[in-house]
Formats: structure tokens, sequence, C-alpha cells
């Protein structure tokens, strides 16, 4: 069963919400396997328009990420991320090459 991620786009308008965001959403995360690929770092946009900042976060199968995404855990973090910034966020399946 191949891994899944979720990918997000954030702009950031309150920085201190923001990080109790990232503090409250890491409970979630340890429940359901994910692991961030990618937290904030430098970017480059080289074609279209992305917001500043992006996540990836990889969970062992989609059923996790999907689960991580509507669990209480996480509808709990995401309370102090609504005020904070917003987000584009999508959950994709990864590619399996031996599928």
């Amino acid at each position: 069963m191949p891994k899944a991620y979720w990918i997000g786009h954030v702009t950031v308008n309150d920085p201190a919400l923001y990080e109790d965001y990232r503090k409250a959403n890491a409970a979630a995360f340890k429940a359901y396997g994910g692991r961030f690929l990618v937290r904030g770092g430098a970017q480059e946009v080289v074609e279209g328009r992305l917001r500043p900042r992006a996540v990836v976060v990889e969970f062992p199968d989609i059923d996790a990420a999907r689960a991580c995404y509507a669990s209480a855990e996480y509808r709990a973090a995401m309370e102090s991320r609504l005020p904070a910034a917003i987000a584009d966020l999508c959950i994709v399946e990864g590619w399996d090459p031996e599928a």
C-alpha cells in the first residue's frame, strides 16, 4: 500500500498563534504516524502562484492521513490555526512503483 501525504500551502498572518498550532498538531501526527518532510523551509516558486509556506506530512497510507485530519486531536489543533493562517491543504496518495 502506498504512503500518503498532506500537502499544504499556508499564509501565516499571526506567527504567535501559528506557533500554538505547530505545538498542538504534534499529538495528532504522532498518533497517526505522520512525519514532516517539508515544514516551511525556503521555497522558490518557479511556475504559478503558491502561498509563502509549504508543508508536506507523510503518513503510512491514505487511511491514516484521512483519519488524522478527521481526528479530535487534529480538529483541536486546527482551532488554533484558523485565526492564525490561511491554508490550502490536500491529502494525496503516493505512487507505488510495485503496484
